[in-house]
This record gives C-alpha cells, sequence and structure tokens, in this order.
C-alpha cells in the first residue's frame, strides 16, 4: 500500500471510526498511521518507531477501538490495555480514545498515581473495554485485586524508551506475565537504541510488522537550530535575553533536573517572564494548571524534564530551549520535535557549557549535521557578567534581529558523555509514595458515544 495518497476510509476503518475522525478534523492519515493501521486490523503484532507528532497515538487507537467494538458483548469487559510512562500521556491517550470512540458504545478509564485511587476504583469495579495506565498505578491495583489482566486481547507499550529510563523494566515484565500469552502486541518507541529492541523481540510475536517512519537520527526540517556557547552560571540570563526577543511567543524549555526546572521557573518569574515548571515532584493539579495555561498561552514558557514531557502535545510552539544539552543524543531529537508540527516553523536552541560540549559532538554525530553556533550574544563564555542595571536593560532585540533568530551562526566543538537525571519516579507503587487527591486528574469512565448512562448498549453496529 501506498504511504501517499491515502484517505482514512482506503484503511478498513469502520464508518463510525471515520466520522469521527473527520469530525475531529483529520482526512488524510500520516505514514504511520497508514502503515500501522491495516497491520492492526490484519492481527499482526506492529513494532513502530516514529518521531513525536507523526499521529503515532491514532495509530494504535483507531484499530484498537475497532478490535474491542467488534468484541464486545452486553456488559463490559477488559479486553485492550495500554501501558504508558506517565501520567500527562496516559491522560493525552485517554483524550484520544474519547475523540474517535465517541460513536461507539464502549467504556474506557485511565489510571495513573499521583492522585487518589477511589475514583479509579469505582470505574474500575463498575466494568471498561480499555484501560489506558501508568505502571506503579497499574501494579497498586493489581495487587489489591481489582485489575485482571487475563482476558486482554490487544497490549499496547507505548513510549517504550522512557519506560526503560524510568527504571520501568521490571514492572512492565511483570506486568507482561499477567497477560495471556496468546495476545497481539503493539510495540511504540520514539528512539529503538539496542536494549529497546532486544524488548520488543521479548514481547512480540515472530515476523512483526516494523514502521519506522522517520530515521531516529532525523530532526524536523521546519526547525531551524542553533547553539549558543555559555557560562552556566550565565544561563539563565541568557534564557531571559533570548524570551524577549521578537517572535517568541510559545516556549518550551528543557531541564536536566526537577530542581533545575523549578530554579529555572523561578528566575523567569522574578525577571517578569510569565513560566511555570513540570515534573514529577509537581501535583497533579499543578501540573494539569500549568499544562492548561501552556495550552491558551496564559503561560507562555514551560520549563520541563524529559520525563514530564512526554505527553506534552500543545500545538502553537514557536521555540524550544535546551537549557540542559541532554547527555542522550536521541533525547535531544525527541526535545526539538515539540516545536515546528504540523507545517509550521520553529525554532530550537540550545546553551551549551564547557562540561556539556561532548554532548553536542554525540548529537551532532547522531543527526549527522553541524548544528549552527550564534557567536554574537551578550553572555558569551569566559567574560564577567554585565553590571546588574545593564542586564535589567538588556532582552530588547537588536534592530539586526527582526526574524527573532540570533544573527551569524558558525563554530566547532569537541567529544564525550556522562550520565542523565533518571526523572519522573512518582508513578511508583502506592506504598513507596505519598497519596493526593484532585478528582479532576482522573481518568473519568465515559460510555463513548454519549454523556453520562448506565453502561447498558444502545448503539446499533454496522455489518
Amino acid at each position: 500500500m501506498s504511504l501517499t495518497r491515502v484517505t482514512f476510509s482506503e484503511l478498513g476503518l469502520l464508518p463510525k471510526l471515520l466520522t469521527a475522525v473527520e469530525e475531529a478534523g483529520y482526512f488524510t492519515p500520516t505514514p504511520i498511521q497508514t502503515a500501522a493501521i491495516p497491520a492492526v486490523l490484519a492481527g499482526r503484532d506492529v513494532l513502530g518507531c516514529a518521531q513525536t507528532g507523526t499521529g503515532k497515538t491514532a495509530a494504535f487507537t483507531l484499530p484498537l477501538l475497532q478490535h474491542v467494538y467488534s468484541r464486545s458483548g452486553d456488559e463490559p469487559a477488559l479486553k485492550a490495555l495500554v501501558l504508558t510512562p506517565t501520567r500527562e500521556l496516559a491522560a493525552q491517550i485517554g483524550e484520544s480514545f474519547g475523540t474517535y470512540g465517541k460513536h461507539l458504545d464502549l467504556y474506557h478509564t485511565v489510571i495513573f498515581g499521583g492522585v487518589g485511587q477511589a475514583p479509579q476504583e469505582r470505574e474500575l469495579r463498575r466494568g471498561v473495554d480499555s484501560l489506558i495506565a501508568t505502571p506503579g498505578r497499574l501494579i497498586d491495583l493489581m495487587d489489591q485485586g481489582l485489575v485482571r489482566l487475563d482476558q486482554i486481547e490487544i497490549f499496547v507499550l507505548d513510549e517504550a524508551d522512557r519506560m526503560l529510563d524510568m527504571g520501568f523494566l521490571p514492572a512492565v515484565k511483570r506486568i507482561v506475565k499477567a497477560l495471556p500469552k496468546e495476545r497481539q502486541t503493539l510495540f511504540f518507541s520514539a528512539t529503538m537504541p539496542p536494549e529497546i529492541r532486544s524488548l520488543a523481540e521479548s514481547l512480540l510475536r515472530p515476523d512483526p510488522v516494523s514502521v519506522a517512519v522517520a530515521p531516529i537520527s532525523s530532526t524536523a526540517e521546519r526547525v531551524s537550530q542553533q547553539v549558543f556557547f555559555v557560562d552556566k552560571e550565565k544561563k539563565r540570563h541568557l534564557l531571559t535575553h533570548v524570551l524577549r526577543q521578537p517572535g517568541v511567543e510559545r516556549t518550551l524549555v528543557f531541564s536536566r533536573t526537577k530542581h533545575g526546572a523549578n530554579r529555572i521557573a523561578e528566575h523567569l518569574e522574578k525577571a517578569g517572564v510569565k513560566a511555570a515548571a513540570i515534573h514529577g515532584n509537581k501535583s497533579q493539579g499543578a501540573r494539569t494548571r500549568a499544562l492548561d495555561g501552556f495550552r491558551t498561552a496564559t503561560i507562555p514558557v514551560l520549563v520541563a524534564t524529559d520525563i514530564a514531557a512526554r505527553g506534552i502535545d500543545v500545538t502553537g510552539v514557536t521555540h524550544v530551549v535546551n537549557y540542559d544539552l541532554p547527555n542522550i543524543p536521541e533525547t535531544y531529537v525527541h526535545r526539538i520535535g515539540r516545536t515546528g508540527r504540523a507545517d509550521a516553523s520553529g525554532v530550537a536552541w540550545s546553551f551549551c557549557e564547557t562540561e556539556e560540549r561532548p554532548f553536542l559532538v554525540d548529537i551532532e554525530r547522531l543527526i549527522q549535521q553541524h548544528i549552527p553556533r550564534v557567536e554574537e550574544h551578550p553572555f558569551p563564555p569566559g567574560l564577567p557578567l554585565p553590571p546588574l542595571t545593564e542586564l535589567r536593560g538588556r532582552g530588547g532585540p537588536r534592530p539586526s534581529q527582526s526574524s527573532g533568530r540570533p544573527p551569524r551562526s558558525r563554530g566547532t566543538s569537541t567529544g564525550g558523555r556522562a550520565a542523565s537525571d533518571r526523572g519522573d519516579r512518582n508513578d511508583r507503587p502506592q506504598a513507596d509514595r505519598p497519596r493526593a487527591s484532585n478528582a479532576k486528574a482522573h481518568g473519568r469512565r465515559r460510555p463513548i458515544g454519549r454523556e453520562g448512562g448506565s453502561g447498558r448498549r444502545v448503539a446499533s453496529r454496522p455489518n
């Protein structure tokens, strides 16, 4: 099947799903959807590797809903499990289930840690057809006898590389042991290092359909990339400066650590730049408010760790700032993919201190291109900071910078590697963390296709 000029109606989806897709404003499937949907509908296992923003969620959600709908009976029965590493990503997938399955008479719910268990428990007791979960909370509920996975027919492991980064591999293996051996498995990862490929081989049946929409090393073509060499102690001042350039409207700033994200957000607030931090130590309510503010542009700058950023699907991100360069090159590709989406252009700025230059070499080796250097900026390395009064006056654009991008770029760097922050650890079994309650953040039980309801099936089904 050609990966271009294909419509959703050619992929074998039910009319009710096609209607929902059209109502959501989508008419042409992305390459990963074109390749994956027919394979999933045919019952094949799928190994998918795709950059963020490629439509991966719909690639497994649409055929999964069709399978569950075709197998559903008079009462909900858990047939599908989607396992994903972060709360934000789980909530996003739950929203996709509601959007694409709105005309089907099915139930789904989302469960994750960091919030009270009771509402999730009630939904499970009432019955669901599909479950979207993070590993820690799922194991909690399995241990309490509230979730049984022995009837699962489709298992989706999403963001497998982040599962590994977050230390969830033992939890994933335990969950897999509770699944039936005869099942369909869909395995998705933004990157495919050897250890992830090995995990995939252990979960998938022989001869899975492999879908690699873009090379792991490729960066978005519409993203302009630039590097600033800067001393560590000057990074915060440089950040304030670049955020005040023209054209900088909605910016995602990446910090290596949670404490670093807090410090960056606090500095920006003191400098008069509206910002919020999002990471694993934040309560679910705080994370939800920060994301809502970022989506509505009331908070133009969101500072995030890599783990928390998974699941942030916000249109209109004009700039990505790598405040700390990642020590894993593939992470750089994933980060800058947050801008330049949907045929829009974007800008990725990276701050590189002396100790991070080895990371830059690894990144350029992976993407096989030289990232232009910004030579002229107010905070070059090796020079003292300007006086405080001068710092306060800086930040406005220079007359020659009408595009919002720093001028004149070139330079070189040298090589090495170091360890990274392990990221969000809040999604752990219940005994290992305090419980908080936020009803709004729970994956709510909803009969897809109507508001409220008793759970009885009323929708007619196509032949």
